[in-house]
């Protein structure tokens, strides 16, 4: 099959993590990223399955890097850098209440945590006030017994937004630590939720969690925390799950905000060398998306972010009403914002669309939607869609923030596929060492042999 060059880039050996020059290939509508190392051999990863034309994804003008480009090792963040910080990481523990098969941090619970006052100091430098999103992160945050106090720390401190990833385990035993997270300020939950089978938890988590995960939204449901099902998808686990877990998460508007897929990468815990089938590819899970939703989500509903390099993420955002799912950008021209401008930064429109989309408005008391917490997974008090005549001006404005729901995606490079070409476009930072550090840079760690 013929072989087309389409761009020149540098990435790093796999097995040493050298800095290497690479190179994007097309073989028919498939997209490869080969390299060689002098020392052990040529390496290529599947980045692009073919199931769309790549030209109309790849929206940006991608120029010749620079000849001193200091990736991964420089990064810090160096003046070669294109995007500012979104988001950034916070890391709070190394500590974890399970012990996953797939975990990224790959926490050994060994390390000591930072003290309060450390953690304190970090969110005084990270955070621009009004402005910032910040993400608690680890290992499991849930297992600091003063994670109330940061939460509320990173409020005073003048975040914008805080975010706690967490597996929901202490969430759903403990309605009370729910309760006053919200009270000290928490925005939303960025929920790990595989599927809706237990069979899958225990294959990706070592135990059954799907019980556990319910209550956990039922908890944030009940003081209005906004959660958003976090997925690694992994082949032959939860790939086929797809539609179930947007389904699912469509049920429970506005309770759930959202669902964001991360297939699986090789890095923390899996540091093994995939083959290319162990690889799921954006546009893969685009259609997989379209596929098992019959449709209900259509490819062209999902776009590119400009945050990120388009190789890297996508978003779709959407309104229920009237038991349709309704793409938002269809009818954009009615809600009450100010467009984007050229030069608005990306890291500033991607902040504020993820703020809005992900945090849940304070109901009001006359408000005929307030949502009702949830009780089980088939409650019948479950919220509803809204109903009504979404080009109602009036209407819309008074939906679109509770109603809307996001589908979103992050695919995280690793030592096969890592481009440099996408690393300096990144947005979310991880902040260590009093440095912003691109995440996938963080994260990145050779293969075994």
């Amino acid at each position: 099959m013929v072989e087309k060059l389409l761009y020149r880039t540098r990435s790093v050996c796999p097995t040493c993590l050298k800095p290497i020059d690479a190179e994007r290939i097309s073989r028919g509508k498939k997209i490869f990223l080969r390299k060689t190392c002098h020392k052990h051999g040529t390496f290529e990863t599947i980045i692009w399955r073919g199931n769309y034309d790549i030209g109309p994804w790849i929206n940006i003008d991608e120029q010749e890097l620079p000849k001193d480009l200091q990736c991964p090792n420089g990064c810090g963040l160096c003046s070669n850098h294109l995007t500012n910080t979104c988001c950034v990481v916070l890391n709070i523990t190394d500590r974890c209440n399970l012990s996953c098969k797939f975990c990224f941090a790959d926490p050994d619970n060994r390390s000591n945590d930072p003290s309060f006052d450390e953690i304190k100091k970090s969110l005084y430098n990270v955070i621009s006030k009004g402005k910032s999103l910040v993400q608690l992160s680890g290992g499991e945050p849930t297992v600091r017994e003063d994670l109330v106090e940061i939460v509320r720390a990173a409020k005073e401190a003048g975040a914008k937004y805080v975010q706690l990833n967490t597996n929901g385990v202490l969430l759903g035993e403990n309605k009370q630590l729910v309760k006053e997270l919200a009270e000290a300020g928490l925005s939303f939950v960025f929920l790990q939720f595989d599927g809706t089978e237990d069979a899958i938890y225990e294959q990706l988590r070592n135990k059954p969690l799907l019980s556990i995960k319910q209550k956990a939204i039922e908890n944030c449901a009940e003081y209005n925390i906004g959660v958003t099902l976090v997925a690694t998808l992994v082949r032959d686990i939860n790939l086929n799950n797809i539609g179930k877990i947007i389904s699912y998460g469509l049920e429970r508007v506005p309770c759930v905000r959202g669902v964001h897929f991360q297939p699986v990468s090789f890095f923390g815990r899996i540091p093994k060398m995939p083959s290319d089938n162990d690889r799921i590819t954006i546009d893969e899970l685009i259609y997989e998306i379209e596929s098992q939703t019959k449709g209900i989500i259509k490819s062209d509903n999902l776009l590119p972010s400009s945050c990120y390099h388009p190789l890297c993420s996508f978003h779709g955002d959407f309104l229920i009403n009237n038991d349709s799912v309704v793409p938002l950008q269809n009818i954009r021209n009615l809600e009450n914002e100010t467009p984007p401008t050229p030069a608005a930064d990306p890291a500033d429109r991607n902040r504020e669309f993820i703020g809005r989309r992900w945090e849940r408005p304070t109901p009001l008391k006359s408000d005929p939607f307030k949502p009702t917490a949830l009780k089980s997974a088939s409650s019948k008090n479950t919220p509803k869609p809204c109903c009504g005549n979404i080009h109602d001006m009036d209407y819309f404005l008074k939906i679109a923030k509770s109603h809307s729901f996001t589908i979103t995606s992050m695919l995280f490079q690793d030592a096969g596929n890592i481009d440099f070409s996408r690393l300096r476009r990144c947005s979310l930072h991880v902040y260590d060492n009093e440095k912003f550090i691109p995440f996938c840079a963080y994260y990145l760690s050779e293969w075994e042999k």
